[in-house]
């Protein structure tokens, strides 16, 4: 099928905006690390019983030391430290400028796969990233005193967004290394659907690792008896449950999916679409009103995400 790695990154966009509503309202409710670990724990339960009516053994079967090394660090990389940004992020901007500035992800995405996996990268990319970065400032600056310029948004929220971006964009390029090795990892005999649930497989081992990742901050900061007061608010374990389907089951697995049938790049561009999405229904939810200079932002900031790709190398 023709362009299915780029509509299969369209779904994870959309399923990221779904997970980004909820993510906002849990972590409101619960806190950014225990909203976290609950989400990831439901995520291996959930993954461990898909692997186990697909391919018959409820654990990522033939990973070998490589994978879980790759992938462990881009659990480390992209749920520890990037999650724990957007999460704290959503709790002090909100998911609407956390998402615009996850836009940053593609470009680092372009960089990761540069240093680690040679893919091209020219003088195009920093024009790119320059209309990207325009595009957040004109979201996130306002006019001050004397026609100086000063941020609209807390300098927290937005360091916290860009670590967000981060994270994301070096964990995408990790797994797909780790994807590689699990492939290469899958003896010949093995059944022939296994290929398709390698990303899911991959999945649960990053979703394994995110969570002893969370479980070991809390403890160091002696949080753990949140999680216990956590389980018994339903109305947040409700909306823990719905960003557990939409991000790490459906959302990260099919990511992880996409870069198998197009370059991490590209994946990360159209998965980028998230701060469009999310524009209307978050405004909805709140009953904020979308601001002209805001909705140029992030015009702008999809612009600079599609050059970064989509024009020709030079």
């Amino acid at each position: 099928m023709a362009y299915i790695g780029e509509i299969i990154s369209l779904i994870v966009a959309a399923s990221w905006t779904v997970t980004a509503l909820f993510a906002d309202k849990a972590s409101h409710r619960l806190g950014s690390m225990t909203a976290n670990v609950l989400r990831l724990f439901l995520a291996v339960i959930f993954l461990a019983a898909l692997l186990w009516l697909t391919i018959g053994h409820p654990y990522p079967v033939y990973a070998d030391a490589d994978t879980w090394k790759w992938l462990s660090l881009s659990a480390l990389v992209g749920y520890v430290f990037g999650d724990w940004c957007l999460f704290n992020c959503y709790l002090s901007i909100g998911a609407r400028f956390g998402q615009l500035l996850m836009t940053l992800a593609p470009p680092f995405a372009a960089i990761a796969g540069w240093a680690l996996l040679g893919e091209s990268l020219f003088w195009k990319s920093i024009f790119a990233m320059s209309v990207t970065l325009c595009g957040i400032a004109i979201s996130v600056l306002s006019r001050g005193e004397k026609h100086s310029l000063k941020l609209s948004l807390p300098l927290k929220g937005i360091l916290l967004g860009i670590g967000a971006g981060l994270g994301q964009g070096v964990g995408l390029v990790l797994s797909k290394i780790g994807l590689e090795h699990y492939t290469d990892a899958i003896p010949a005999d093995a059944p022939a659907h296994m290929a398709q649930m390698l990303p899911f497989a991959s999945t649960m081992i990053r979703a394994i690792v995110g969570t002893a990742g969370f479980l070991i901050l809390m403890a160091i900061q002696k949080d753990l008896p949140r999680l216990g007061n956590a389980v018994k608010d339903r109305g947040a374990m409700g909306y823990v449950l719905l960003m557990t389907i939409f991000g790490p089951v459906i959302g990260v697995s099919l990511s992880l999916m996409a870069v198998q049938y197009t370059n991490a790049g590209i994946a990360s561009t159209l998965m980028a679409l998230t701060p469009v999405l999310i524009l209307f229904p978050y405004a909805f939810v709140y009953k904020q009103r979308i601001r002209l200079r805001e909705l140029v932002g992030v015009a702008v900031s999809m612009l600079g995400v599609a050059l970064f790709f989509l024009m020709p190398s030079m």
